[in-house]
């Protein structure tokens, strides 16, 4: 399918280390694709599901080792361990290609090396990037197929001499998790994963590339890799305004995405459109603006809590051509079932992990917490007409959140960009009681890259600074938000959800300059007459009590944000150590 021979050379390399009995090349066609769903069928790898409720949707389990994504399996490979940084488990390359070939060496023998030609991104975009990954999982291929553009068009447009794509290598050997690694090589374009079959740790499009990867491509390379969703906010005018947000885990990233406006907004004329829910690539375009594209093509995401009333787009995208891994099996009717999704457990059933289950009399859970459907992005209802464009949307915000009970209030603006930096860097959330460990500790995420960046996140930080410097005038403006204040009893304020457009539209309307704010000494902060509570049952005094910044708190997180910093050492830019300062100074 290719006659580059940097990606011949390097297959036959992989070859000779993998001995497989076969080797097939994926060119993405409908005809190959139904012949390998055919074979993971009937070698019981994934299950048909109901063809007239779930069309063309099958379902996956997981070895029960191999439920998640595995941080402390997951290495940074570069010369020094100051290149990967504080925040980044990190081993020498020269080691880790040793290790990782003696585990993977002969482990195709007796199975078929399937080659994944994809793109991340539109297919010829220049915002684009090329991977190819060697996998002996069909699972993978059909995974492959729903996250990314795939097969023999990604070839064609590619060209015969490039050296610009990233080489993945997974195998599944014996799901050995002593033996589990999940290895990037930023300096060689180079990502293996040996020992696991779960979608997180073997989709090497998905967080290896998109972000680990593709983050130190855009150091290099002068543009960024962001863990942020990107929607677009069409009001009654046809205008639409872009926006990027950042969020760490159960802080609603998904339900943000495919927000559904309240009906006063809605029969108003205005409109939310998903163009991605998980990854941003950024560059800066010929205007001068900063353009972003979803670099994947489905969505990856967690089942458990995915309802009609929760998030109903994300629940309708899994209709049809869906592979859900690790949810209960109906039986009575050939579907599917997680916690969450109705209040109508299945008697008669299959759990996760194989096993009998009666949901309305088993006191165990039917579906891993972490369960997943891969949907294709085509199936949201409210996907974008820019989903593939190839130039991307313009991004007028950028916003970042967290769950804090009562220090962050429910948005601000910061005062520029390098404040901005600042306000995302300090990024954290709150422990849940649902979490592991104490509750209410704080846990810093900034950017919500902390598991992704795949550098020193000191020189991560410096590139924000110099992104900024190159944008001027024509940078987003940066926000943050926080759904999540409660009161004294520890409810939950702010009704959150599709009520969230509400502060969406502040937002757009400070980024046109529409509306004014009150400066505090965090940020410029709503006046509550500005944000929109027209029918919604939530008083503008309860606003502003959201709303209040304490210098208390705020004077309370300065000893973490202190001893965060602290361990980037010489790696803490200049401009953020500034940005601290002016921050204790306006507390003061």
């Amino acid at each position: 399918m290719t006659k580059n021979p940097t990606i011949l050379a390097w297959v036959k390399e992989m070859t000779e280390l993998m001995t497989p009995d076969n080797i097939v090349w994926i060119d993405g066609s409908k005809q190959q694709l139904d012949a390998l769903r055919a074979e993971a069928c009937q070698s019981g790898e994934i299950i048909k599901l109901n063809e007239e409720k779930l069309p063309g949707c099958y379902l996956h389990r997981t070895a029960e080792n191999d439920v998640a994504r595995v941080e402390d399996r997951t290495f940074i490979c570069t010369p020094t361990k100051e290149m990967a940084g504080p925040t980044n488990n990190w081993k020498d390359p020269a080691e880790a290609y040793e290790m990782l070939y003696s585990i993977a060496r002969g482990r195709y023998a007796g199975r078929t090396m399937y080659v994944i030609p994809y793109s991340m991104g539109p297919i010829g975009s220049p915002l684009a990037k090329v991977g190819i990954e060697l996998t002996d999982s069909i699972y993978v291929v059909l995974n492959m197929e729903i996250m990314t553009r795939m097969g023999k068009a990604v070839l064609d447009t590619f060209g015969d001499e490039s050296n610009d794509w990233v080489r993945g290598l997974h195998a599944k050997c014996d799901i050995d998790g002593e033996k589990r690694y999940i290895c990037h090589f930023p300096q060689d374009n180079t990502i293996i994963s040996v020992n696991s079959g779960y979608g997180g740790n073997v989709l090497l499009g998905k967080k290896c590339f998109a972000l680990r990867i593709a983050s130190y491509q855009g150091w290099k390379e002068e543009w960024m890799a962001e863990h942020m969703l990107i929607l677009g906010i069409e009001k009654p005018d046809g205008d639409v305004k872009y926006v990027c947000a950042a969020f760490p885990s159960a802080c609603g990233k998904t339900n943000l995405a495919m927000l559904i406006p309240p009906e006063g907004y809605q029969n108003a004329g205005y409109k939310v459109w998903c163009v991605g829910d998980d990854i941003s690539w950024l560059r800066q375009g010929e205007d001068g603006r900063l353009w972003a594209i979803n670099p994947e093509n489905g969505f990856f995401g967690v089942a458990p809590g995915t309802n009609v009333k929760s998030n109903p787009n994300a629940l309708a995208s899994t209709m049809s051509d869906t592979i859900f891994t690790n949810v209960v099996h109906n039986l009575d009717d050939n579907t599917v079932w997680w916690e969450g999704l109705d209040k109508n457990p299945p008697t008669n059933a299959l759990d996760w992990k194989g096993n009998p289950w009666n949901g309305k009399e088993s006191d165990q859970k039917g579906a891993h917490p972490n369960s997943r459907f891969t949907a294709p992005a085509r199936n949201c209802p409210c996907l974008s007409s820019k989903f593939d464009a190839t130039e991307g949307v313009p991004i007028s915000a950028i916003v970042f959140g967290g769950r804090r009970a009562k220090t962050a209030p429910l948005v601000y603006q910061s005062f520029d960009w390098n404040n901005g930096v600042f306000v995302g860097s300090i990024m954290a959330s709150e422990t849940t009681a649902a979490a592991a460990g104490a509750v209410g500790v704080v846990r810093r995420d900034p950017m919500a890259m902390l598991p992704f960046c795949g550098y020193n996140m000191g020189d991560y930080w410096q590139h924000w600074f110099n992104m900024g410097e190159k944008l001027g005038d024509k940078a987003p403006k940066i926000f943050n938000v926080n759904w999540f204040r409660t009161d004294d009893e520890g409810h939950f304020v702010w009704p959150g959800f599709g009520d969230n457009m509400r502060v969406l539209d502040w937002i757009i309307r400070r980024c046109e300059g529409a509306v004014e704010a009150n400066e505090t000494a965090i940020g410029y902060v709503p006046n509550p007459a500005d944000i929109n509570l027209d029918g919604i049952d939530f008083t503008e005094a309860q606003l502003a009590d959201i709303l209040d910044v304490s210098k208390d708190l705020w004077e309370a997180e300065i000893d973490g944000i202190n001893q965060f910093y602290g361990r980037f050492g010489d790696k803490l830019p200049a401009a953020l150590k500034a940005q601290f300062d002016a921050f204790k100074a306006k507390l003061g």
